[in-house]
Order: structure tokens, then C-alpha cells, then sequence
């Protein structure tokens, strides 16, 4: 009988498993690093426990510490989510030896499926193609270049252990191998403590699409249908959907036999899910298996009206499966967006307070996350804020759906993926269903945040500084602007900066309602309500809901039609500002976009250098980025090297640019 259960997790998934324990009338416990001391899932939990400084390495990736924290709080049963300790065997097995219920597969299966040689092996036993490749022992530079020739090109050079696109390298002539097996062996020991890789031919236009299992310790296993995840950035997923577009129920049937068969051959238990490459022709190869609950199982339990963490926790209880392969029904569609804080074209995590996180609401619409307004997205973990996941009578209801919940959603004080999302949905080839893992790349989707703020967006903003700031002052302490204001009659002026530009606007009251003059026109508009957070006015006769909240630094943050603006009162300009205005140099220093380590330089001062060379990698939110040269020029100076941890903003390289 499990009474308590501790989540080796944070964050939404840490979320996740508190709700489901709460409705199961069983206890939950949280462990925390330094840096999550505050966080959500520790303000839902019964108890929590601290585990290690703010780094994963020494926190929620220390097996002793999370193991010696549920002896502590009392648990019978530990839930790894996703992640972190979730796929490690040695944790499974720390589980077992200590009388811990491990809510996962056994560590021998983790072990069978955890490096993905071992699991290409086992798929072929288990007479499920695999990708023709090579998954040999010898690890050679000569033998993987020989092979590389054998298999052809393109192909991936990949990490044996771990995913995400860690580890993994697109080749696509001879010529490039050396220095993509060098980086993918580089990440893959930097990610996973091993740099194994093998070799695996690219297919062109593939669809990614997996198949969720469930297995009991009867020898009962059933499969959930398909999760199509083919739109992803970096090699990982942005958008999942079941059913997939592209699969007919006789290959949906064939798939879900072939994931069962690679899940008994593995000896499985509990929830994993059985990853396939599906090329054009309708061909699926075995990809590799995850033995954990996946970030995209909400669109599972929606199609199937399954809840998979309360099958997971019965299953870890002994409790054999309720239902057959028979048993197991589809109804609609069903949709997930990752929303992360990053910037929707460069895909750089962004960082910082989360000063407003107001989700979607309605029929068909669920959001999974462990954020709330006001708590921190931090260097040390993955930038996710939540997901939205919309099911629909089917795929086309769906997607209206999708896209309403995402004009509906507002997230300001941080950089978010928002307008990738939305563009994405609005798609034609999307709606097409005419998906796969290039998506992002071949149709350009366009997501670059609003460049500036409409009228509507600037008069909103005058309207609440004053009426909002207003009401916040006790009776008989407004400012002599606010009296103005509400005198009526009297042009009262007000300025924003919007990035570069500046905004100088005229406002004025006109009887129940304010006229905001701005450089080409006007607005009329009426206040209906004010909130806290929220600010509805009546535009041209049409009602208008702005979302606002406010920075640390005090600037304005508006939140309208699904987008984000970040509105600052122009600061007067200081003897020392205008003293330094006009001064310059001939040269730029490139900047961190983020802080991190740096991995390698990849040149020396005075070196010269060509547009588009690559400078240095620098290794942030557990990715490598490499910094390129904006333009030809000299380098100058190199303040920094490898090995070397940077904040960002930091300057990492001084280029001086050419004449020309």
C-alpha cells in the first residue's frame, strides 16, 4: 500500500505527478534544489526536502541524496518523471536495494534499452527493421570513416547513450565527417559520460512517430496508438499530435505490434514509449526506446481518456493492467505545444521572472505546467514554461483550437517561442498534415516578434500607467499629472520607447471616455474594466482585453492578441550619457547571449577571419551554440579561454571589421 510517494523531479512534470498522487489520496513529497527552494511543485507538495546546490550535477542527479530524502519524509515509492534520474538503471537499482518502489521499468530493462546499440540489437531480434548503419564495438576513427563510406551519405553520426539531439550530427559528403564525429563525441561524453556513438543512413523528409506501451509485472503489454513529434528545433519537439496524419490503421496496427514486441524482448514494465523513423514511402525503422514517461503524454491520455501517471503508480503497486489491447479505444484529436522561454528564431534560451504566466482556458484546452507568475526560469535547468494541449472531435477542430488557446495565452516578462507557435499552427502545409523532422527549416515558418507596438497597444499603455497607477495612490496623494489628467481638457503628454524607437503620445479626457493623440493619428477609447493584471476598453466599438503586468526594472509589459510588448518610460538623458554619445571604435565585441562555459576557440588574435567563420562554441542550458563572424575582420582580442565560465553579456571576442 503506497501512502506516500517522493517526485525525483521539479517543474511541470514534478506538477504532474503531485496531482495525480492528490487524487489518489496518497501523499506527496518533494525534494528541491537551492535554486527551486520556492518553486511550484514544492508549494504543492505535503513535504520537501532539500537536496543540493542550484547545478543538477549536485542536486536533483544525486541518487544517495534523493534516496536518504524519502527514507526521511517517510515515501514507499519514488516517481522519476522525466529526465534527470528517470533513465538511469543505478538509481532504479538504489531504488530496489533500499525497499523503494521504483515507479519505472526494472534497471535491467533500463539497461537492455538504454544505450541505443544495444536497443537497435534487441529491435532487430525482436524482427523490427532498424535504419541501415553501423553499431560496432570498434569505435576507431579509421573504422567509423570506413563505415561511414559503407552506409553512405548523408547520414547521422549519434550518441549511443542519452537523446534530445545531444550527441547526434548530420553528414551529408565525406569531407565533414571528421569534425562531426569529433563534436558529437565531445557533446556525448560532456552530456552523458560516455562517447560511444554509432552510425545510422539519414532518411530524407522522415516523420518521427512513437508508439506509447504499458506494460504490467504479469506479462500483460499493451500499446496506446501513436504520437506524431516530426516538428522540432534542434532535434527536439516543439509540437505532438495523435493520431499521426500520415498513418492508416493498418500501419498503425503493424507499429503497435512492432513496439510490443521490442517491450516484451526487453523484459519491460511500467510506461515507455518505442520511438520509430517513418519515411515517406510508409517504411518505419526502430529508432530507440524511452523507458520513462515521456513530455508528450497528455496527448495520449486525451485520446485514449487514460491517465497515465495513476497506470504507472498501480502498475509500480503490482496491480496487473485493467484492460487488453481490445479494450483500448481512440476518440478525436489531440495536439501539444511546448511553450518555452526562448527566442522564436534563434532558438536561445531566455532567462529571468516570470512576471505574468495567464494560460488559455476552455473546453478542450489543458495546460501542464510548474511555473507561475512571478517565479524564475534559471540558467540550470531546461527553459520550458508549460504545455498547452487542445483536443478536438478531430484534426481540423483541434487546430482551431490550438489556435485560439494561443491568441488566448499571455506571457510577459520573459522571451518566449509564443509566435513560432503560432505560426506553426497557421501553417498551410501543418494543416495539411504535411509534416516531418525538417519542417521548421524547409517552410521558413516566420516568427519574429512584433518589431513595434500598434496604436491600440500604446494607447492601452497610457491609459494604464495613469488609471492603474491612479488607483494604486491613497485619496489625496495623486501626482499633479494624474490631477491633469482627470481635470479633463488638458493635453497631457506621455512617451514610450519600444525597443529603438520612441513614442510620443497626447492623451486627453473626453467625457466618459480618452482621446490618445499619437505621430499620424488618433484613438478614442472607453475604459469597460480594470484589474490587476487585466484592461479591457471599448476601440471603435470593438472590446479590447490587454493582459499587463511589470518588469523589475519598471518597464511596462503588455500582453495583447497574442502578443508581447515591453513598453519603457524614456529616461532623461545625463551630462555623462550625452558625453559619451558620438564615441565609438572600429571594431565590435561579441557578446554571451546567455552565461555558460566555453567549450573551444576556434581561433587566435590577430588571426583574420571570414564572414560566417566559426569563432568558439559556447556550451549554455546544456546545448552548444557557436558564435560565428558577423563580418570579415581581424580578431583584436580574446578576453576569455577555453574552459573558461562567461555571464552573459560578456564580451567573448573583440572583431575588428575590414574597410570594405
Amino acid at each position: 500500500m503506497l501512502t506516500r510517494i517522493l517526485i525525483a523531479n521539479r517543474g511541470e512534470i514534478a506538477v504532474r505527478v503531485i496531482r495525480a498522487c492528490r487524487e489518489l489520496g496518497i501523499s506527496p513529497a518533494a525534494v528541491y534544489s537551492a535554486a527551486d527552494a520556492g518553486a511550484l511543485h514544492v508549494r504543492l507538495a505535503d513535504v520537501a526536502a532539500p537536496v543540493g546546490p542550484a547545478p543538477a550535477a549536485q542536486s536533483y542527479l544525486r541518487g544517495e541524496a534523493i534516496i536518504a530524502a524519502a527514507q526521511r519524509l517517510g515515501a514507499q515509492a519514488i516517481h522519476p518523471g522525466y529526465g534527470f534520474l528517470s533513465e538511469n538503471a543505478a538509481f532504479a537499482r538504489m531504488c530496489r536495494e533500499a525497499g523503494l518502489a521504483f515507479i519505472g521499468p526494472p534497471p535491467e530493462a533500463i539497461e537492455a534499452m538504454g544505450g541505443k546499440i544495444g536497443a537497435r540489437r534487441i529491435a532487430v531480434a525482436a524482427g523490427v527493421p532498424v535504419v541501415p548503419g553501423y553499431d560496432g564495438a570498434d569505435q576507431s576513427d579509421a573504422t567509423l570513416a570506413a563505415e561511414a563510406a559503407r552506409v553512405g551519405f548523408p547520414l547521422l553520426v549519434k550518441a549511443s547513450a542519452g537523446g534530445g539531439g545531444k550527441g547526434m550530427r548530420a553528414v551529408s559528403a565525406p569531407g565533414e565527417f571528421a569534425a562531426a564525429l569529433e563534436g558529437a563525441r565531445r557533446e556525448a561524453g560532456a552530456a552523458f559520460g560516455d562517447a560511444t556513438v554509432f552510425l545510422e543512413r539519414y532518411i530524407q523528409r522522415p516523420r518521427h512517430v512513437e508508439i506509447q506501451i504499458l506494460a504490467d509485472s504479469h506479462g500483460n503489454i499493451v500499446h496506446l496508438g501513436e504520437r506524431e513529434c516530426s516538428i522540432q528545433r534542434r532535434h527536439q519537439k516543439v509540437i505532438e499530435e495523435s493520431p499521426s496524419p500520415a498513418l492508416t490503421p493498418a500501419l498503425r496496427v503493424k507499429m503497435g505490434e512492432a513496439a510490443v514486441r521490442v517491450a516484451r524482448a526487453a523484459g519491460y514494465v511500467n510506461a515507455g514509449t518505442v520511438e520509430f523513423i517513418l519515411g515517406p514511402d510508409g517504411s518505419f525503422y526502430f529508432l530507440e526506446m524511452n523507458t520513462r514517461l515521456q513530455v508528450e503524454h497528455p496527448v495520449t491520455e486525451l485520446v485514449t481518456g487514460l491517465d497515465l501517471v495513476r497506470l504507472q503508480i498501480a502498475i509500480a503497486a503490482g496491480a496487473p493492467l485493467p484492460f487488453t489491447q481490445e479494450g483500448v479505444s481512440f476518440r478525436g484529436h489531440a495536439i501539444e505545444a511546448r511553450l518555452y522561454a526562448e527566442d522564436p528564431v534563434s532558438f536561445l534560451p531566455a532567462v529571468g521572472r516570470l512576471a505574468l504566466h495567464e494560460p488559455p482556458l476552455g473546453p478542450g484546452v489543458r495546460v501542464d505546467s510548474g511555473l507561475a507568475s512571478g517565479d524564475e526560469v534559471t540558467v540550470h535547468y531546461d527553459p520550458m514554461i508549460a504545455k498547452l494541449i487542445v483536443s478536438g472531435a478531430d484534426r481540423a477542430a483541434a487546430i482551431e483550437r490550438l489556435r485560439r488557446a494561443l491568441d488566448d495565452y499571455a506571457v510577459l516578462g520573459l522571451t518566449t517561442n509564443l509566435p513560432l507557435l503560432r505560426a506553426v499552427a497557421e501553417s498551410p502545409a501543418f494543416v495539411a498534415g504535411d509534416t516531418h523532422t525538417g519542417f521548421l527549416a524547409e517552410q521558413r515558418i516566420h516568427a519574429t516578434p512584433p518589431a513595434a507596438a500598434p496604436p491600440e497597444a500604446l494607447a492601452a499603455a497610457a491609459i494604464w500607467e495613469q488609471e492603474a497607477g491612479g488607483r494604486r495612490q491613497e485619496a489625496g496623494a495623486r501626482s499633479p499629472f494624474e490631477s491633469r489628467w482627470r481635470a479633463g481638457g488638458v493635453d497631457v503628454p506621455i512617451s514610450f520607447t519600444v525597443g529603438k524607437e520612441t513614442h510620443l503620445l497626447q492623451a486627453r479626457q473626453s467625457g466618459e471616455g480618452w482621446s490618445i493623440a499619437y505621430a499620424g493619428g488618433h484613438i478614442d477609447l472607453t475604459i469597460i474594466a480594470i484589474r490587476d493584471s487585466e484592461l479591457v476598453v471599448a476601440i471603435r466599438d470593438t472590446l479590447e482585453r490587454f493582459r499587463v503586468a511589470r518588469d523589475a526594472a519598471g518597464d511596462l509589459l503588455l500582453g495583447w492578441r497574442g502578443e508581447a510588448y515591453r513598453l519603457a518610460r524614456p529616461a532623461p538623458l545625463s551630462a555623462d550619457s550625452v558625453g559619451r554619445a558620438g564615441h565609438g571604435h572600429g571594431g565590435a565585441s561579441l557578446s554571451a547571449p546567455m552565461p555558460g562555459t566555453l567549450i573551444t576557440v576556434l581561433v587566435s588574435a590577430g588571426e583574420q577571419v571570414a564572414e560566417g567563420q566559426p569563432l568558439l562554441v559556447l556550451e549554455a542550458m546544456k546545448m552548444e551554440h557557436t558564435v560565428v563572424a558577423p563580418y570579415a575582420g581581424v580578431v583584436r582580442r580574446l578576453p576569455f579561454a577555453a574552459g573558461d565560465s562567461v555571464a552573459g553579456g560578456a564580451d567573448l571576442i573583440e572583431l575588428e571589421a575590414d574597410e570594405d
